[in-house]
């Protein structure tokens, strides 16, 4: 098990005007990836919202199962993993699903890697691709080598976002019924974006 990482975004709330009604969101937010995710993740510009993100770098179900002791700790309004489809046998990979669902936890996941999502930002992509082939092709598009742990990707994709957003769509589409450990490439990253950009200020 990697090491764990903890980053904390935190806005101060602003006193209420009598006659405003404040939207007031608390994420968590827990990681596979020790940095890959969570350095993602932290740069979204949060407006009256406390984003909690952990990086464990752990598995599936050790996960879900963390991310449940997190939210005793505190009040949360979204709680989330992201992780992905990657070696896992099936009945692992269901199991967290199966585990969050009756905790009320999302699920942002990505298979086969959460290089689909950065990809989907400049290409479509319904062909399976190895974690390695999607660091190839980022190579290209970014113009220079793809790094893991580049802690500057939020930025270097945000004027793309929308186009990876309606890319992953498009491909959710394609699998009726859905199956997420089954369809590859396939990704919900998206839905925890979008639910982020609800309270962004850019």
């Amino acid at each position: 098990m990697g090491k764990s990482y903890q980053y904390r975004q935190n806005s101060r709330y602003r006193q209420r005007d009598v006659d405003t009604r404040e939207i007031r969101q608390r994420f968590l937010i827990v990681c596979e990836g020790g940095k890959t995710e969570p350095n993602y993740f932290i740069k979204f510009r949060t407006n009256k919202t406390v984003i909690n993100i952990e990086g464990l770098g752990c598995n599936t179900i050790s996960l879900v199962t963390k991310a449940i002791e997190l939210m005793k700790n505190d009040d949360y309004n979204q709680v989330w993993c992201v992780f992905d489809r990657d070696i896992f046998p099936p009945e692992i990979f269901n199991a967290a699903f199966e585990l969050a669902s009756r905790n009320g936890i999302k699920i942002a996941y990505s298979n086969e890697s959460f290089e689909l999502w950065y990809f989907l930002h400049f290409d479509y992509l319904d062909t399976a691709l190895t974690r390695d082939d999607y660091c190839k092709r980022l190579n290209k598009y970014l113009g220079r080598k793809y790094e893991k742990n580049d802690e500057n990707m939020y930025e270097v994709l945000l004027a793309y976002q929308p186009d990876a957003i309606r890319n992953a769509k498009i491909l959710l589409k394609q699998y009726n019924p859905s199956n997420p450990v089954k369809d590859n490439p396939s990704t919900t990253v998206h839905l925890l974006v979008e639910e982020l950009n609800r309270f962004n200020f850019l």
